[in-house]
């Protein structure tokens, strides 16, 4: 007797084990197995063991049933999963204001704040940072201010094919959500990561080795504006690799609309950014004075805080991206195919963006160092008012593709419109402060007086520019997590890569506006851009656009 209870007591404690480590993970598809396995032990071991593995698989099974329910948390998950019929769920209707039954606005709206607000919050304290460091970088003098603008466009441009290839994997990741195929979401995660490895390096070699002649070619005055600019776009282009993984990643999790995550190891890099602006500009803490050389490298340490974090956070698992190093790396051509087919017509339009930019940008910088000074601090500060349609473009490229995955047209329209109304009521408001106060805000980031009352001057347009930005910001995001992209690359050339420089030449060596004609056809090119992406939006034909 004794003999036969230490056996079944090393069995139970076997058993317990094997559950633990073995069962719970599969449990999803297997319960059937378990209840016959209740069944073949019930005449031949013992009855605590039986007991055992009933109280387990009741155990399992309920926090399995508790998992479920906390996982609800759109309203997109309390409607019915569309079909295939053509005219299920407002499919080839034009947008319509008609919500399903059982779902009201103001369940939209949480969802919508829900994602937006850790994205509003990462992207703020990003420019931020970027503001602090001109303003650091500022009190060097103007020639500092302009050898980091002068490679911000370079950077950018360098920056296109891989992060035209996160808009095909944000998009596609968030129909998977949608469609609950959770595999695929990391599939093509992984394939995402692949590509962007590749396509950064390339840009790294590209943009190390030809740094100066890329700071001459955007119109470097003088060779102390030549030499700070071609360093620091140096520098850059030595964390290159690093910053692209982490994007990749950020856009994965924004497509899933995990949008916290990001704005946490963000916010970690942004303050070790700072610190080491601090110490590296200046030469404090006994670290050698390097000047636009130490912020280059203060924001490069930063990437790698990020991408150190990004990484552990999905190499984790407990979140619903998952990257498993086992699963390897080999190119999966289904899954690349599916990324280049939304990712190439991004790619043409952030091609053509930066083309465009270029263009507008050398022509302010034709216009002299104290302008093309003037010039960037107003863009740094109206970059931060991108944070408000670029937060709220997060909500609606994933809440879109998530909502088109699970065949809901219907919700992807009426999370749209209400994403839009959101973003340009904070536009507005944004607005007004730059025209209050946009003069004093100038005034933080120089002492120089030409820049401050040119400054001041050119924030009455940015002030006019929010709500029309905030629009083309978030259906443009809309159209981009329905695969639509090749109609926003269209968009992107007219307004651009022709309106914008065409006006800008007018205005500037025609009508001698100077700086203001440049910003006057900026204005333009955000009035006309809106309108379009309205126009396309409103048509509904981004409902019937497959992407796998």
């Amino acid at each position: 007797m004794f003999l036969y209870d230490t056996i079944n007591n090393v069995n139970i404690y076997l058993l317990n084990k094997i559950l633990k480590q073995n069962i719970k993970p599969r449990l999803t598809n297997n319960v059937p197995r378990f209840a016959g396995l209740v069944s073949l032990c019930k005449g031949c071991v013992h009855i605590q063991l039986k007991q055992l593995i009933e109280e387990k698989i009741r155990g399992i099974i309920s926090r399995k049933n508790r998992e479920e329910q906390a996982s609800i948390k759109l309203a997109l998950d309390l409607v019915k999963a569309g079909d295939d019929d053509e005219y299920a769920c407002g499919k080839y209707e034009r947008v319509s204001g008609q919500l399903p039954d059982d779902i009201s606005s103001g369940m939209l709206y949480k969802d919508i704040v829900h994602i937006a607000w850790p994205s509003f919050v990462e992207l703020i304290l990003t420019q931020l940072t970027s503001m602090v460091d001109m303003m650091m970088v500022g009190k060097l003098g103007p020639w500092a201010i302009t050898s980091v603008g002068l490679s911000t466009q370079p950077k950018f441009l360098l920056m296109t094919m891989f992060m035209a290839m996160n808009v095909g994997a944000t998009a596609l990741v968030a129909r998977y959500k949608g469609a609950g195929e959770q595999g695929k979401a990391n599939l093509v995660l992984r394939q995402a990561l692949l590509l962007t490895f590749f396509l950064s390096l390339v840009s790294s070699f590209i943009g190390y080795i030809f740094s100066e002649q890329l700071i001459r070619f955007m119109g470097a005055a003088d060779a102390e504006t030549l030499a700070g600019g071609t360093i620091y776009l140096k520098i850059q282009m030595l964390g290159f690799v690093v910053m692209a993984l982490t994007t990749t990643i950020t856009a994965a999790l924004r497509g899933v609309g995990d949008s916290r995550t990001a704005m946490l190891y963000n916010l970690v890099a942004n303050v070790v950014n700072v610190i080491f602006n601090y110490a590296l500009i200046y030469g404090h803490f006994g670290f050698p004075r390097m000047e636009v050389a130490g912020a280059s490298l203060a924001t490069v340490i930063g990437q790698c805080v990020a991408f150190i974090l990004a990484l552990a956070v999905i190499l984790r698992g407990r979140r619903y991206l998952h990257l498993r190093l086992n699963d390897g790396f080999i190119p999966h051509l289904e899954a690349i195919r599916n990324i280049f087919y939304i990712g190439i017509p991004a790619m043409i339009e952030q091609l053509l963006m930066r083309a465009g930019m270029i263009a507008y940008s050398k022509i302010v910088a034709s216009l002299g160092t104290i302008a093309f000074a003037t010039h960037q601090v107003c863009l740094s500060i109206h970059s931060l008012s991108f944070m408000n349609g670029q937060a709220f473009a997060v909500s609606s490229t994933s809440l879109m593709g998530q909502s088109l995955g699970k065949k809901r047209p219907d919700m992807a329209q009426a999370y749209c419109r209400r994403t839009r109304r959101l973003g340009m009521t904070i536009s507005i408001v944004m607005g007004v402060v730059f025209l209050l106060f946009g003069k004093d805000i100038i005034a933080l980031y120089t002492d120089d007086i030409t820049v401050i009352e040119e400054g001041a001057k050119i924030m009455m347009l940015i002030a006019i520019i929010q709500p029309f930005q905030s629009s083309q910001f978030i259906l443009a995001g809309a159209l981009r997590g329905a695969g639509d992209t090749r109609a926003t690359a269209i968009i992107s050339f007219i307004t651009v890569v022709l309106v914008r420089p065409g006006l800008a030449m007018l205005g500037v060596y025609v009508l001698n506006l100077d700086l203001m004609g440049a910003w006057l056809a900026f204005l333009v090119d955000q009035i006309i851009r809106s309108f379009l992406i309205l126009m396309r939006f409103n048509s509904g034909k981004w409902k019937a656009i497959k992407v796998t």
